[in-house]
């Protein structure tokens, strides 16, 4: 509800339309920077070159860029403008400047609350995410690899289900073996469809949330009995 937020909103509202091109987008830092930031990717602000290519290339071909880049985000960010898609863009669209801002103060809050506790931003953006999938992936197996691709999603569902960190130094196949058994295990389903329900998201957020502060316990438990030791010395 800050003022410098609000006035963002108003003015992609009033200007996003003019936005026809990838080329007009980029061109403006006010309206790219409500682009990114609805996806995360506020850090490519400066990498006009890159996000224009992105944006180009859309989404359908196998070899488009977003489908070679293993962060999904870029792949959500490139089918929701529409740019490379679709002859005419979906900023062109009546409820378009809604549906980006919605997404962008909800990217904005959530990393507010994320300077104070990352991992509730993670649980809070958790829904939206695995909405992404559901939209931009039709089998079970593409489902998976785009949540692999996702960091976001990647760290809540390897938090749930306890996997150590050198899980993502094991061969992607191996990976995709056994983030299905731990579902089946954990949730009684592979099925990702079926995952994206409120019961199952509620239960990997609470997994991973409980974990995550049990791990940081630990930690602090840790470093409490090396302080004690040090001041000893």
């Amino acid at each position: 509800n800050s003022a410098e937020q609000q006035n963002l909103v108003s003015f992609v509202h009033e200007n996003i339309a003019d936005a026809k091109t990838s080329e007009d987008l980029v061109s403006d830092r006010k309206l790219l920077s409500v682009a990114l930031g609805a996806f995360g990717l506020g850090e490519d602000i400066n990498s006009k070159a890159f996000v224009k290519r992105v944006l180009d290339d859309g989404t359908i071909e196998p070899t488009a860029l977003s489908n070679r880049l293993s962060d999904k985000r870029y792949s959500a960010l490139s089918k929701a403008m529409g740019y490379g898609d679709f002859s005419v863009a979906n900023t062109q669209l009546s409820d378009f400047p809604d549906q980006i801002t919605t997404r962008y103060l909800s990217a904005k809050f959530e990393e507010a609350v994320g300077e104070s506790d990352p991992n509730l931003r993670l649980a809070l953006g958790f829904e939206r995410g695995l909405a992404d999938v559901m939209d931009s992936a039709k089998s079970n197996k593409a489902r998976w690899f785009t949540v692999m691709g996702t960091p976001s999603l990647r760290t809540v569902f390897e938090g749930a289900f306890g996997l150590p960190s050198s899980f993502g130094s094991l061969d992607i196949d191996r990976q995709l073996e056994l983030l299905e058994d731990y579902s089946e295990k954990v949730l009684g389903t592979k099925e990702l469809s079926e995952v994206n329900t409120a019961e199952h998201r509620e239960k990997l957020i609470r997994n991973f949330l409980i974990r995550s502060e049990t791990t940081q316990q630990s930690n602090f438990g840790s470093g409490q009995i090396a302080l004690t030791l040090l001041g000893g010395i």
